[in-house]
């Protein structure tokens, strides 16, 4: 067994295991920072708000240093994401794959935002395994593949967002902060925190934001943008899967919401209209594990969160091909709906035991 090695974080002020392949501490990039560099920063498919909000946040930043700077999204981002400054900039790589490709070829340093594997930057992952450019992370995920030459990989981190904002600091460009990186970095905070509710949410996420208030941050008119924006057949939808599509297994303290492509259709939905659908059965008392699969034409995506100590990264990653946090997690299936919804049943009873302990009570 390999020998451990361990190096202190200056930016998070934490003890962490280095990776085998001895990814590099960020703070060692900022000599290659120091004259202007061609950057591109990419998120992971179907950014949500925390994917966005950190790839804005430090493209603004990097602007501000003078370097040329590009953002990648493969994928379209959710309308109530638009609002975002710089959100207008952003290549977006299904519909453009010729200029998503020559900005990841170009690029001397690219910067992968909120997610630790390729894969998970589909349909441009190809593109960017090839791309020459020096890769860096920044995400706050379980278990990064060994591709990074520098990064950081915090998991105890609320968000990849909170983790801009401690780069931008550890690099002693706190004043450098201005109401766009402001906005940006709360966005991805407040949406992956549960609106600070979740237990990540840590004195230090809160404050950061006070500090983004101190420096003339608004926040009310963010919540708005993000939670109330949506059009009438979300609300609709809501109403319909919740009375519809949601089943409750008691014996095993679990939720399954499954959305068939025709519903997909039937209402509409756009990018995003499914965000936070996969947290509402948590609010059932006793409820500790929410799952949400969501049909599409090319596979089953399947969203997973749990209370407690119920572990959704390994549940995901062992039925699922998936992984994510402890309490937050994502997969997929390429099997039918109905295949995929009976391999969930066979998973809760696989880990009957582990679920129908209750929720310990603070």
């Amino acid at each position: 067994m390999p020998e451990q090695k361990f190096c202190f974080s200056v930016i998070s002020g934490e003890l962490r295991t280095l990776p085998e392949w001895k990814m590099k501490p960020i703070l060692e990039l900022l000599p290659l920072l120091a004259t202007p560099q061609r950057i591109t920063i990419i998120m992971h498919q179907k950014p949500d708000a925390d994917a966005m909000g950190s790839s804005l946040a430090l493209y603004h930043y990097l602007k501000l240093k003078n370097h040329r700077v590009q953002v990648v999204s493969p994928t379209l981002y959710p309308d109530f994401l638009k609002w975002m400054p710089g959100a207008d900039q952003v290549i977006i790589y299904e519909t453009h794959p010729q200029e998503g490709t020559e900005a990841l070829q170009q690029a001397q340093i690219i910067f992968c935002m909120d997610f630790n594997a390729f894969h998970r930057a589909r349909p441009a992952d190809q593109a960017l395994a090839e791309s020459n450019g020096i890769k860096v992370i920044i995400d706050h995920h379980l278990q990064p593949e060994p591709v990074f030459a520098y990064g950081i990989s915090n998991v105890q981190a609320s968000s990849t967002a909170e983790l801009v904002y401690e780069v931008i600091v550890g690099w002693g460009d706190q004043p450098l902060i201005n109401n766009e990186i402001a906005q940006c970095i709360y966005a991805g905070t407040m949406t992956d925190t549960g609106s600070f509710r979740f237990a990540a949410t840590s004195a230090r996420v809160h404050r950061m934001i006070a500090d983004l208030m101190d420096k003339g941050l608004q926040h009310e008119p963010i919540h708005q943008a993000i939670y109330d924006n949506f059009l009438e057949n979300r609300l609709r939808f809501l109403g319909f899967v919740l009375s519809n599509r949601m089943e409750i297994f008691y014996p095993y303290n679990a939720a399954l919401i499954a959305v068939p492509a025709s519903d997909v259709r039937r209402f509409n939905l756009s990018s995003g209209d499914t965000e936070g659908l996969v947290n509402y059965p948590l609010s059932i008392q006793g409820i500790k594990l929410s799952a949400l699969m969501v049909e599409n034409q090319h596979e089953i995506r399947i969203s997973f969160r749990s209370k407690g100590d119920f572990d959704v990264n390994e549940f995901a990653r062992k039925y699922f091909n998936g992984g994510g946090h402890q309490n937050a997690a994502g997969g997929r299936s390429t099997e039918s709906l109905d295949a995929t919804v009976a391999r969930f049943k066979k998973a809760l009873e696989e880990n009957k035991e582990a679920l129908a302990k209750p929720l310990k009570k603070t």
